[in-house]
């Protein structure tokens, strides 16, 4: 029987065994992050041998790259260009690659992060997302608390953004997004919310009906936010219900509309252990990158073949 996640019109099944990986290529580590190009080839942003895999929309493994030059993959963000933005946040630095993973351009000092909480580019830079007039948006990080904005031949424009927990404020902005309005999405993972700010970095409003959100996708066509909730953070609410490990799908204006997963993490199909990025193809279906060797690791010994990408096709 297959398993179906979800409801009405956001159903969707889980494929077991989507990435078809050679045989002594397996991941083997956390899928940071997922991008798909124009074509629906999947970009699988991996903390293993080969960083960067590329498969096509059935899983088949077309290449990989990056090898030697990323030290841990974090975000992927696809261009309209079909060009990629890599976020390292080991390495302190974000590059400009191309599909076939030519760099254009690097952002930051590779290996050299500024001081803790300065506020300066970076120190352990999480993810991008692009305005509609070409300039970058960079969440920075786990050692800072800002937000900054380059212009597209890479300067630095401004930033903003503190530690805290009032509005404006940040506890690891872990994601960040886009729409086709100015309006900028920040997933303020440690303070449990999406806060909202105009293109300059002026707050709007904030989503708070999720816990610990890290995943954070927009499909501009329908103007639909997928979140990725990692869950419990500590021991005693490890396995609690209802508060993630899920995928929840948002409206526009912050109006939730679909859970998937409501169970603790888990090994079976329809189970998620670490939803860490998302992306979506051409036809709606929802690729899940997760960090579940890091957060599995935690728990004990890593079972046998533990997952760390999966796939869910829309049900039509």
């Amino acid at each position: 029987m297959p398993v179906i996640l979800g409801a009405g019109a956001y159903r969707y099944e889980v494929v077991e065994g989507w990435a078809k990986l050679p045989p002594g290529r397996e991941f083997n580590a956390d899928v940071a992050a997922v991008g798909v190009d124009a074509q629906d080839r999947v970009y699988a942003f991996n903390r293993g041998a080969h960083p960067m895999v590329v498969f096509d929309r059935d899983g088949n493994f077309l290449r990989s790259w990056g090898e030697g030059v990323f030290r841990r993959a974090h975000g992927v963000h696809v261009a309209p260009d079909d060009t990629l933005w890599l976020t390292d946040d080991g390495d302190h630095t974000v590059r400009h690659c191309t599909l076939e993973g030519k760099i254009l351009l690097t952002l930051g000092v590779p290996g050299k992060p500024t001081a803790y909480m300065s506020g300066e580019p970076f120190h352990r830079c999480t993810h991008t997302a692009l305005s509609p007039q070409g300039d970058l948006y960079v969440s920075d990080g786990y050692g800072n608390a800002r937000v900054h904005i380059y212009s597209p031949d890479g300067r630095l424009l401004r930033s903003w953004g503190e530690p805290g927990t009032d509005p404006g404020q940040f506890n690891i902005p872990h994601n960040i997004a886009c729409d086709a309005e100015g309006w900028v999405y920040v997933a303020d993972r440690e303070n449990h919310r999406v806060q909202v700010f105009d293109g300059h970095g002026k707050f709007e409003t904030q989503w708070i009906n999720m816990h610990r959100p890290s995943g954070l996708y927009l499909d501009r066509r329908d103007a639909r936010f997928y979140v990725g909730e990692i869950g419990g953070g500590v021991a005693v609410n490890a396995d609690m219900p209802n508060i993630g490990p899920r995928v929840s799908i948002y409206g526009g204006k912050g109006e939730l509309l679909a859970r998937l997963g409501n169970r603790p993490a888990g090994l079976e199909a329809g189970q998620f252990i670490s939803p860490h990025g998302l992306a979506v193809d051409s036809r709606g279906d929802i690729y899940v990158g997760e960090v579940s060797f890091t957060n599995w690791g935690r728990r004990g010994p890593i079972p046998p073949g533990l997952r760390s990408l999966q796939k869910l096709v829309k049900v039509r």
